[in-house]
C-alpha cells in the first residue's frame, strides 16, 4: 500500500524528538497536578527509561508491558519503548491483579513497567509469571522488584533510538475483551504516523497551540492517540490526571487547565449534563470534543450543544484499526451520525455474501486503511475472518446515507430478528433516551416462553424519579408511539447501573446472560 514514510523509521522521533529540532525543547508537554514537564524533560526521561530496558536485556520486538494509571512516568516509560524499539502494550491498572498473569503471560514481557499498588499482588503471583525477567515499579515501595526512579535516575539522560524500518512490529492494542481474554491486535511503526496525518491533522486539526484533556485513560488506544501522541505530534502539550474522570474531577480540571481539545465518550457527555451546577460551567475554552467508544445518541449532542456551545465530533475507531477512520468534521456535524470517512481511508457496506450494498441499506462495514494491523497475536482464525486482503471486516452494522454520512446500526451479533425483521437495539436505546425519565439504558435479545426473541430493555431512571410499573409501561409506549410498534421492548428491567468493561462499554452479553 505504501506508508509514505521512509523505510528507516521510528516513533520516538516522530512523536517526541522532532520537538527539540524544532526549537520546543522549554515547553510544557505534560501537566501534571502542580508539576510541568517539558518537551526535554520528557526526552531525558525517555532516554533513561530507554538505557532501563537495554540493561535489562530487552531486545528490539521484546514486549514490554506498561501497567500504570497517567502520570508522566506512563509517558516516560511509553516514549522509552519507542526509542528502544521494543513492542509496546498496556493494561488498565484497576484491574484484578490476578487478570495480570493472563498479560503477562500472553506477552511474555520480559520487562514491566507497573504502578507500586500492585507490587505486593505481583510479588505473589511471581511464581506464576515465567516469562517475567524484571519488574519496575513507579512510586511507593518496590518491594522485591526494582525502583523505576531510582533505575532511571542511574541511566544517561541521552540515547540513541533503534534503527526501526517503518513496518517493524511497534504496539500492541488490545481488544475490549468482550468474549472471551482480550486479544493484541499487532500493529507497525507507521501504522500510529499514518493515522496521526490522516486523522488527528486533517480531521482534528491538531496545533501547537491546543492542550488536551481525556476521559479514557491512556492505556486505552482511543486515548493513547487523542491525549498523548496527537498532541506530541504537534508540539501541542497534554493534562494528565490519576483520579476516575466523574464530573466532579472533570470540570475542576477544565477550569484549571483550559484546555482546547476533550477526548470523551457518550457515558461522561451525559453524567457531565446531569451534574447539578453544570449549566455555570464554563467550557468556551475547548474548540472541540471528541467522542468515540460506543453511539453518541442525537439527543445528547443537542443538549451538549445548547448547553456549553462546544461541538462533539463523533467517530467511530477500534484497536484493528488503531484509531478513528469515521468523523464528523468541524462545521458539518450530522447529530446522530458517526460523519464520513477520513481521507485515506476507503469504507465499503457489505452484505452476508460479500456483497456491496448500495446507499440506505444496513450491512456490515469494511474499512480500508494503511493503520490496519497485521492480525491477532495466537489467533489466526480470528484474523482470517476478519483481515480480507487489504480489507478488515469490522463486524460493526452500518448504513451510508446520500450525502455520504454513516450511521451506526450495532454489532452484528447484537442485531434483534423480531418477527423475521431485523431490529437495532441502538434505534430502541435511542428512544428511550429520549425519555425524560430515562438516564441510561441498554437493548438486548430475550427469549419468551415460545422460544421467540424480543427486545427487553434494561434501565437507569434519572435521580428522583419512582421506578413502577406505570413508568414500564409509559416507556413501552413513548417507543411505540416513535417507532414500529413492533420494535418496542416487551420488558422493562430496572437497573441502578448498566455493567461496563474496562474501556467504559457496556458489556451487552452480560445482561443478555442475566
Amino acid at each position: 500500500m505504501g506508508s509514505g514514510f521512509p523505510e528507516q523509521f521510528s516513533l520516538a522521533d516522530y512523536f517526541l524528538d522532532h520537538n527539540l529540532r524544532e526549537g520546543r525543547g522549554d515547553k510544557v508537554a505534560v501537566y501534571f497536578r502542580d508539576e510541568t514537564w517539558t518537551y526535554r524533560q520528557v526526552h531525558e526521561g525517555a532516554c533513561r527509561a530507554c538505557g532501563v530496558y537495554r540493561a535489562l536485556g530487552v531486545k528490539p520486538e521484546d514486549r514490554i508491558l506498561i501497567v500504570l494509571p497517567d502520570c508522566p512516568a506512563f509517558v516516560t516509560a511509553l516514549m522509552g519503548v519507542h526509542k528502544a524499539g521494543a513492542v509496546l502494550a498496556m493494561a488498565n491498572p484497576l484491574l484484578p491483579v490476578e487478570d495480570f498473569v493472563h498479560y503477562f503471560n500472553y506477552t511474555r514481557a520480559p520487562v514491566a513497567v507497573v504502578h507500586h499498588s500492585l507490587a505486593a499482588g505481583l510479588a505473589k503471583l511471581r511464581p506464576q509469571l515465567p516469562h517475567l525477567r524484571q519488574l519496575l515499579v513507579v512510586g511507593g515501595d518496590p518491594g522485591p522488584f526494582l525502583s523505576w526512579e531510582k533505575t532511571c535516575a542511574a541511566q544517561p539522560a541521552s540515547c540513541e533510538n533503534a534503527a526501526t524500518h517503518r513496518d517493524d512490529p511497534a504496539v500492541w492494542l488490545f481488544t475490549s475483551g468482550s468474549t472471551g481474554k482480550p486479544k493484541a491486535a499487532m500493529h507497525l511503526q507507521h501504522d500510529f504516523a499514518w493515522n496521526t496525518e490522516r486523522f488527528a491533522k486533517e480531521i482534528l486539526g491538531m496545533r501547537e497551540s491546543d492542550r488536551t484533556l481525556s476521559v479514557p485513560k491512556l492505556f486505552f488506544g482511543y486515548a493513547t492517540g487523542t491525549n498523548l501522541w496527537f498532541p506530541f505530534a504537534v508540539g501541542a502539550s497534554t493534562v494528565l490526571f490519576e483520579e476516575r474522570a466523574t464530573p466532579d474531577v472533570l470540570f475542576p480540571l477544565i477550569r484549571r487547565y483550559r484546555p482546547t481539545v476533550l477526548t470523551n465518550v457518550p457515558t461522561t457527555i451525559n453524567k457531565m449534563l446531569a451534574e447539578p451546577g453544570c449549566e455555570k460551567e464554563d467550557l468556551s475554552c475547548l474548540r472541540i470534543t471528541v467522542s468515540a467508544g460506543e453511539a453518541l445518541p442525537a439527543e445528547l449532542y443537542t443538549r451538549w450543544r445548547e448547553r456549553f456551545g462546544v461541538d462533539i465530533l463523533d467517530g467511530i475507531g477500534s484497536a484493528e484499526m488503531f484509531h478513528i477512520y469515521i468523523s464528523n468534521r468541524i462545521g458539518e456535524v450530522k447529530a446522530g451520525s458517526l460523519g464520513k470517512i477520513v481521507p485515506g481511508y476507503e469504507a465499503r457496506i457489505c452484505g452476508p455474501d460479500g456483497q456491496v450494498l448500495p446507499d440506505g441499506e444496513v450491512g456490515t462495514l469494511w474499512i480500508h486503511g494503511d493503520s490496519a494491523m497485521t492480525g491477532y497475536w495466537q489467533d489466526d482464525e480470528k484474523t482470517r475472518a476478519v483481515l480480507h486482503g487489504n480489507w478488515c471486516c469490522t463486524g460493526d452494522q452500518f448504513r451510508r446515507d446520500a450525502e455520504g454520512f454513516y450511521w451506526y446500526e450495532g454489532r452484528a451479533d447484537d442485531m434483534l430478528k423480531v418477527g423475521g425483521i431485523w431490529v437495532s437495539p441502538l434505534e430502541l436505546e435511542n428512544c428511550l433516551l429520549a425519555h425524560a425519565a430515562v438516564k441510561e439504558c441498554c437493548v438486548v435479545g430475550w427469549k419468551d416462553e415460545a422460544g421467540l426473541v424480543l427486545p427487553r430493555a434494561y434501565v437507569v431512571v434519572k435521580e428522583g424519579v419512582k421506578r413502577d410499573d406505570a413508568l414500564k409501561g409509559g416507556l413501552i409506549e413513548h417507543v411505540k408511539g416513535k417507532l414500529a410498534r413492533y420494535k418496542a421492548p416487551r420488558w422493562v428491567e430496572w437497573m441502578d447501573v448498566l455493567p461496563r468493561n474496562d474501556r467504559g462499554k457496556i458489556e451487552r452479553k452480560k445482561l443478555s446472560q442475566a
